[in-house]
């Protein structure tokens, strides 16, 4: 049997995980440099992660 059978990725890792593919994707950024500027989108990319983040340990701690 192979070493990492039976291993899995915590339910909160894999939320945030799925979350931050589609939120911080570089076709999205791509969309938001169109309207917005390079300031805006770093806030933007710092807010969301952050929030992704805590999202992710929050669900980890409930579940």
């Amino acid at each position: 049997m192979p070493e990492t059978a039976g291993k899995r990725c915590s339910l909160g890792t894999a939320l945030a995980f799925m979350m931050s593919v589609v939120a911080l994707s570089l076709p999205e950024i791509v969309i938001l440099r169109k309207v917005l500027k390079p300031a805006l989108i770093t806030t933007f990319v710092g807010v969301v992660g952050s929030g992704i983040l805590l999202m992710g340990y929050l669900f980890n701690l409930i579940l």
